[in-house]
Formats: structure tokens, C-alpha cells, sequence
């Protein structure tokens, strides 16, 4: 049986490393770019940016041996077999299905491989690496396409990293009507109530807050009317959080929140959106998912889901409530604890938002 290795095999770390590796390219309109496997047992890959990528392993069967494989969004043109050596048996670049592109590695028989020690990192938002086995003698690298290309270093006035400088390229919001629309934003816990504490002791109700103040920011330039249940640390009950919404007859209802995971699992990661009930809410939910997911590569798609509760169950409005990663996670606290990614999030939710009002108005 597959096993689905999201959970415990993405870490992210936000550097940019270059070296000069260079392999036949990848004929491909898939969001693999580049890949390559080293002679060092690193597989090293380059992608679109803020891929999401889908990793398992399967154990060997009396057809195939152990496999390793990642899926990646996009369409492979050229299907093809490569032949391994070494530990590799061979090296199978696919289509799973429609619009997917699979690469898959398969060991030979007495490769000894670990898959429970096994963590991609992401090197910068195009580039990833995983060491999958230890060579114990000789073993020829394979590989297509340049998986270390340099990334154009844009500078802006003040000398901004390239990084700062694609956040807000990515983000060109949508416009929508001008005051026509009235958003109430639920930053979750507050005061006497911190919410989930993370590593490091990463609080939720300065991170969700924080968010939550950047999106109403986001927003309001777009003409949007924004009020906040709280604006800082304060002892605010679920009653008084739906009574201010529906007192102020606002088209949608945002909750954001942060996870924990039970026994605080380092390995668990991921995002999810909830809402109550209605197309509405659901059409809300999945375009905040969506957004969110593109600013947190690597990290687990928890989904859209059925939610029940207090705060969108019982407020008037279409209402959704997003986790927007676990403080308990390895993965997602790493980057929670940075202003960049909280930037990035809050750009996300507000993109998502912007999008749900054109839909609808």
C-alpha cells in the first residue's frame, strides 16, 4: 500500500543556493522543470514557482521494486524510460493522469532505503532537494534539464531581496466595485486566551491577529469595508464575535486561526479551510484554500470542508474559518514565525476574498 508521505516528508528552508550541474533539458510543459539525481543520493528538482508537490513511496511487490515517486501539476509531452545504475533500477518519467506529470524512481532489490527519515526541503520557491539513500560504491549521476539555473536577482530601491519583490508581483488583487462590499475578519482567541502555542513558543493569537490586521489593510485599499472582531489582545467570547458580525449586515464572515496538532507532531503540517453551510460559503472556502496553498509550497492540501463551528454556523452571512498552518508543525511553524510568510498569507486570504466578491457582485 502507497504510502502518502506529505505529512512528514516537506521542510522548508528560505535560502537560495546555486551550483553548476548541468543536465539535457526537460521537453516538458509541465511544472517539472529540471531534475536530477546525484551521485551523492540527493534527487534535486526545479519547478515552476510555488509548486505544490505530491510525494509517496511504495514498498516492493513481486511486479516492481521499491519506488519513489512525485507528482507535479502540468502535462508531460515526451513519456520516457531512463535507465538507471548503481542502486537505481530505473528512472520512469509519466502521465498518471490528465494534466499530471509523474516522476518515478525505482531501486534495485537490495537497495536499502528509509522512507521514514526521508524530508524534502525546499530550497528557495523553484527549487527542492531529498537525500534518498547513502551510496555504498560507485554510482554515475542522471538527470535532464538545469536544476541549479539562477533565478534573476531583482532588487528594488532599498535593496529588496528578490523574495520581498515576488510577494507582491504575485499578488496583483483583483479590483472589485468600490464600496459596494462589507467584510468582517475574526482574528481567533485573544487576551487570556492564546489560541494553540507552537515551537519556540509561537503564539496564535499574535500570529492570526498580525494577519489579520494585514488583510484588513489589503482590503480596505480596494475599497472594501473591513471591521475586525478584535484589534489586539483581548478577552473576546464566540457570542460576541457572531453578534458583531450580524449587527453589522456584512456579505462574508472570515475566521482565521492557527492549528495544533495532538502531542504537538512535529510531522504534521497543512492547510484547510472550513465553512458552514450554502454554495456560497463552499465557492469562499475553496477560492481562500487555493490562494493560500500557492504561498506555502510543500505544505499538505487539508481541503475545503463541512465545518460546525460557533462563529460559522451562527452567523447570517456566507462564513468560512481558515487554518493557516500547524504552529505544532515543523514545516508551517518554521515559516509562521516569519513576517514575510505572514505577509504572504494575508495576501493570500485577501486575494481569495477579492476573488469570491467579483464571482458574486
Amino acid at each position: 500500500m502507497s504510502k502518502f508521505l506529505n505529512n512528514k516528508l516537506f521542510r522548508y528552508l528560505s535560502v537560495f543556493l546555486f551550483l553548476n550541474t548541468q543536465f539535457l533539458p526537460v521537453k516538458s510543459s509541465s511544472a517539472l522543470a529540471a531534475w536530477a539525481l546525484k551521485n551523492n543520493g540527493f534527487l534535486e528538482l526545479r519547478t515552476k514557482p510555488n509548486t505544490n508537490l505530491k510525494a509517496y513511496f511504495q514498498r516492493a511487490n513481486q511486479i516492481y521494486g521499491d519506488r519513489f515517486w512525485v507528482d507535479f501539476p502540468g502535462e508531460l509531452k515526451n513519456p520516457r524510460t531512463i535507465k538507471g545504475n548503481g542502486p537505481i533500477k530505473e528512472i520512469r518519467l509519466g502521465k498518471p493522469n490528465k494534466g499530471k506529470t509523474r516522476l518515478v524512481i525505482e531501486f534495485n532489490e537490495e537497495a536499502y532505503l528509509n522512507p521514514l527519515m526521508w524530508r524534502m526541503v525546499g530550497l528557495n520557491q523553484n527549487r527542492w532537494r531529498i537525500k534518498l539513500f547513502t551510496p555504498k560504491y560507485s554510482f554515475k549521476s542522471i538527470g535532464e534539464g538545469l536544476v541549479e539555473k539562477r533565478i534573476k536577482n531583482i532588487r528594488a530601491n532599498q535593496g529588496s531581496s528578490y523574495i520581498k519583490k515576488s510577494v507582491h508581483n504575485y499578488n496583483q488583487l483583483p479590483n472589485v466595485k468600490q464600496n459596494k462590499f462589507s467584510v468582517v475578519l475574526d482574528p481567533g482567541h485573544g487576551g487570556p486566551d492564546p489560541g494553540a502555542i507552537g515551537i519556540g513558543g509561537l503564539r496564535e493569537t499574535d500570529v492570526v491577529l498580525e494577519v489579520s490586521k494585514i488583510v484588513e489593510k489589503l482590503l480596505s485599499e480596494k475599497g472594501v469595508k473591513v471591521r475586525l472582531t478584535r484589534k489586539n489582545e483581548v478577552d473576546l467570547d464566540l457570542p460576541p464575535r457572531v453578534s458583531f458580525a450580524n449587527n453589522t449586515d456584512a456579505d462574508i464572515f472570515v475566521s482565521i486561526h492557527a492549528n495544533a496538532s495532538r502531542g504537538k507532531r512535529r510531522d504534521i503540517n497543512g492547510l484547510e479551510t472550513f465553512y458552514f453551510r450554502g454554495w456560497r460559503g463552499r465557492l469562499l472556502a475553496k477560492r481562500i484554500q487555493k490562494q493560500i496553498l500557492r504561498v506555502s509550497p510543500g505544505s499538505p492540501d487539508r481541503g475545503v470542508k463541512q465545518g460546525r463551528f460557533y462563529v460559522i454556523k451562527n452567523t447570517r452571512m456566507p462564513a468560512v474559518l481558515v487554518e493557516i498552518g500547524f504552529l505544532t508543525g515543523r514545516l508551517d511553524a518554521r515559516r509562521l514565525e516569519k513576517p514575510s510568510h505572514r505577509k504572504r498569507i494575508a495576501y493570500a486570504i485577501a486575494k481569495g476574498i477579492l476573488e469570491y466578491l467579483y464571482k458574486v457582485g
